[in-house]
This record gives structure tokens, sequence and C-alpha cells, in this order.
């Protein structure tokens, strides 16, 4: 099943994702400049073999619900995302909020 639906971070407007797979959720809060997902994501492939697309990106771990992604910590960001303060340990809140409305 997948799950697509607004959220609002201090009235700053985000779209979160959410898809059950056998044993595990894939989980994404994004707009249009940059996204934060749970530990599926490889942000070293981005940084690696993708460092000509300037992606935002950052990862969480342990994550199970849009909730929990919505206040982890990073455990892991691109590159390009340090452009935006982006850093690992920063609040997810705190990133998306140097990403709304750029």
């Amino acid at each position: 099943m997948m799950e697509v639906k607004p959220i609002f971070i201090k009235d700053h407007p985000f779209t979160a994702i959410s898809v059950k797979l056998p044993h595990t959720n894939l989980l994404v809060i994004t707009n249009e400049l940059g996204y934060v997902m749970c530990g599926a994501l490889d942000v070293d492939l981005l940084n690696d073999r993708l460092t000509d697309r300037p992606i935002v990106a950052g990862r969480a771990v342990g994550v199970k619900t849009i909730e929990d992604l919505q206040q982890a910590k990073l455990d892991k960001v691109t590159n390009h995302s340090k452009k935006y303060g982006w850093k690992e340990g920063m609040l997810i809140e705190e990133a998306l909020l140097k990403i709304a409305n750029k």
C-alpha cells in the first residue's frame, strides 16, 4: 500500500510518501528542492556516482513512520545538501525548513 499526503512544517508545505513493503516501509518527505528518506537511501551512490546532479537529500535510520522520520536526526547527507546547511546529526525538521520556499 502507498500513501501520499501533504504535511506542513511551520506552515511550509511538503509531501510525505509512505510505501508499505514486505517487512519494511519506504518513507520520504520532499518538496521541489530536496528530500529526506529512511535508511533505504543510498547517499554514497548519490555522492559518488551522481555527482553531476545537484541532489539535496538526507537519510535517517531506525524510522518506521512518517512521524518518526519528521522527528529524527539526519544520519547522512549528500554533498550538495551541505550547501543548504545540512549536516549529520541535524534535526530533519530543521533541515527541511532550510529548503522551504527556495
